[in-house]
């Protein structure tokens, strides 16, 4: 059973990542620890980062390198583009919030 629980929750990493990045500009590992946060899981870089550029790459999100105490992090955020995927995402999802609701009790 823990892997079907795992594989429901595994589901949810991709439309997190884009409702993190509405909240404003995140860099990769401040992603990662907050799925973390949110989901009690341990998400994989292997998961996150080609996701992100994949998303990059399609024009969903844009990066910009900055300096942070002498390191370099690459901080992610959502275009218009982006912002109308999550919603299309929203849409998708909005009808089993009721399901979700009446699941939980």
């Amino acid at each position: 059973m823990v892997g079907v629980d795992l594989a429901f929750l595994r589901s949810l990493e991709r439309p997190l990542i884009l409702w993190l990045l509405s909240h404003g500009p995140r860099h990769g590992y401040d992603i990662l620890k907050e799925l973390h946060r949110l989901t009690g899981l341990g998400v994989k870089p292997s998961l996150v980062y080609p996701f992100l550029h994949r998303l990059e790459g399609e024009g969903f999100i844009a990066s910009i390198w900055i300096r942070n105490g002498g390191r370099r992090l690459k901080l992610y955020r959502l275009t218009e583009r982006g912002e109308a995927l999550l919603e299309r995402v929203r849409m998708l999802l909005l009808p089993l919030r009721e399901l979700l609701t009446s699941l939980l009790g």
